[in-house]
This record gives C-alpha cells, structure tokens and sequence, in this order.
C-alpha cells in the first residue's frame, strides 16, 4: 500500500561524493575547518572536528571542488539531521539545506 501522505524521501536524491573543502561558520564567529564529502540538491555530509545540536542549522562554505576554477564557494543553511563519531576527533554530519545563502 502507497501512502501518498507521507513526503518524499530525499535520500532518493542523487548524491556527488566531493571529497573538498569546506567551512563551518559559527555565530561567534568562528571557523571550523571541514570537508565535504557528499552534495545533493536537498543536502550534504560533511566531516569536522564539531558536534553541532540535533536540528541545528549552521552555516557552511563549500570550496570548488577543482583548484583549476576559480569560483566563489557554495554557502548554505544545513538543519542538522544526524551526526556521529568517526573515532578520530572528528564527526560525520549529515544535514538538509534550508536556503542557499550564495
């Protein structure tokens, strides 16, 4: 049985695995080093030394995955959906993106 109620699955997404850098930029200013490991349309995975709350949207900077183009980097809203320890000091975080900001 389909129940059409329910809202679509976004991990049905396609995903870009990227493997570049990007930026956590905290409201107190801070910069937290990261990388982007995985972009979709409705969102991204991203892997730093952060642990952010449940549903908290931060802001991030993704930079062009090439060093030959020189662009201006992705900068979004991500709603924390998950995140989890890798075992090294860092942490997995997954996210939607609720606006792009540039």
């Amino acid at each position: 049985m389909n129940d059409r109620t329910a809202p679509p699955e976004r991990r049905l997404d396609r995903r870009i695995p990227l493997g570049c850098s990007a930026s956590i930029l905290l409201r107190s200013g801070e910069v937290v080093p990261a990388e982007c490991v995985e972009l979709s349309v409705s969102g991204m995975t991203l892997r730093a030394a952060y642990v952010p709350g449940q549903q908290e949207v931060i802001e991030v900077a993704v930079a062009s995955p090439s060093d030959r183009v020189d662009r201006p980097p992705l900068v979004t809203k991500l709603q924390v959906k998950r995140c989890h320890a890798l075992g090294d000091g860092r942490y997995e975080i997954g996210g939607a993106i609720v606006r792009v900001v540039g």
